[in-house]
């Protein structure tokens, strides 16, 4: 939030309406005497003057003098004291529970900080607030979903060890086979409860990032070495196209490597057998653009930016695969925690998914 420096201009203003206050009073008062003067005049001569009576007149004079003092000193403060009343009343209610109220900001002195801090304040509550609630959402959905992924490949592996305790195997070729079930489902179990905690931890508000500067081309043919023979494996040919010169990205770089093995992961297990993966890399202006397209049969739905929701996995081919839909729900938040942004697009027959990221000052 901006800050403003108002220099007690509140206390300037309280000082300048005292002053008024009693240059008006000085005024009345002089009116006042003069017309008391003149009755008393009129009515006593000045033997007819008592101590008392004189006294007396002081008195009505001095009272006189406050009550003008107040009345007019009220009368110049009323829109301030008004203007309080209405904070007061606002801060009230987003105590009562209805955030997001704001008040209106009149003038430049230390009640218009006040009130653009209660602003402030009252925002990012409510911000906080909406936050809570999709976690709280979020969590909740995360165990209706994800409670019948994890009790799937458990329950094989209850099966196939009660199957191996009780003996009942006629083999040793079937144990073997049992055993083999056993540990792919244990896999695929770990793997979901990886997901889920990683979903989790960035999920939270709090999630900080190691940033380091790093030559983002460099970085990415190096990842797309490493993956090439597990690409060829699955007769998936790599055609890549990243730039030579420097391009020098903040990033953390372990998030990021996440995003970009997450995309060529989701290449392997959809891609048409045998068929190209191209992978492109460059700038564009101030932002750095990473491309990966795979050919596949059809699009996996209406919206292929679904993809990035949550649990959503598509077609059939994704809901056979062995993860619980999070991991590109994943590679997006950690994109947008780089302020950068990820998208995918069907065109005849490929499957693209862009990743943009800001580029850093080569002086920084």
């Amino acid at each position: 939030m901006k800050n403003m420096e108002f220099r007690h201009k509140l206390t300037v203003k309280l000082l300048f309406t005292i002053v008024i206050s009693l240059f008006v009073t000085i005024a009345v008062m002089i009116v006042f005497s003069r017309l008391l003067f003149y009755l008393y005049s009129s009515m006593y001569s000045p033997t007819e003057f008592s101590a008392f009576q004189g006294g007396l007149m002081f008195v009505v004079w001095i009272f006189i003098a406050i009550l003008t003092f107040i009345l007019i000193f009220i009368l110049l403060v009323s829109r301030k004291v008004k203007y309080l009343k209405s904070i007061s009343e606002t801060v009230q209610h987003i105590a009562d529970g209805k955030l997001g109220l704001t008040i209106e900001s009149k003038g430049k002195d230390e009640l218009t900080q006040l009130v653009q801090n209660i602003n402030y304040m009252s925002e990012e509550l409510e911000n906080k607030f909406i936050h809570e609630r999709q976690l709280e959402q979020t969590k909740n959905e995360l165990i209706t979903n994800v409670s019948h992924d994890l009790r799937t490949p458990l329950t094989s592996i209850i099966g196939y060890l009660d199957l191996i305790k009780n003996g009942h195997y006629n083999n040793e070729c079937q144990y073997q086979e049992y055993f083999e079930t056993i540990y792919s489902k244990s896999e695929r179990l770990k793997n979901l409860i990886d997901e889920l905690f990683e979903f989790t931890r960035l999920s939270s508000p709090d999630v900080s990032l190691n940033l380091s500067k790093v030559d983002l081309a460099g970085l990415l043919q190096q990842i797309v070495g490493e993956y090439i023979p597990i690409f060829e494996k699955d007769q998936l040919y790599i055609r890549s196209s990243i730039t030579d010169e420097d391009i020098p990205v903040l990033i953390d770089i372990e998030k990021m490597v996440r995003v970009y093995e997450n995309l060529f992961m989701n290449a392997i297990k959809y891609s048409v057998k045998p068929s190209d993966i191209q992978i492109t890399f460059v700038s564009k202006g101030n932002t750095a653009v990473l491309q990966v397209s795979n050919r596949v049969d059809f699009p996996p739905g209406e919206d292929v930016n679904k993809l990035f929701e949550r649990f959503f996995r598509g077609d059939k081919a994704r809901i056979d695969a062995q993860g619980a839909g999070l991991g590109l729900s994943i590679s997006k938040r950690i994109v947008e925690l780089h302020n950068g942004k990820i998208r995918a697009e069907y065109k005849d027959g490929w499957m693209n998914f862009t990743v943009e990221q800001p580029l850093q000052s080569k002086d920084v």
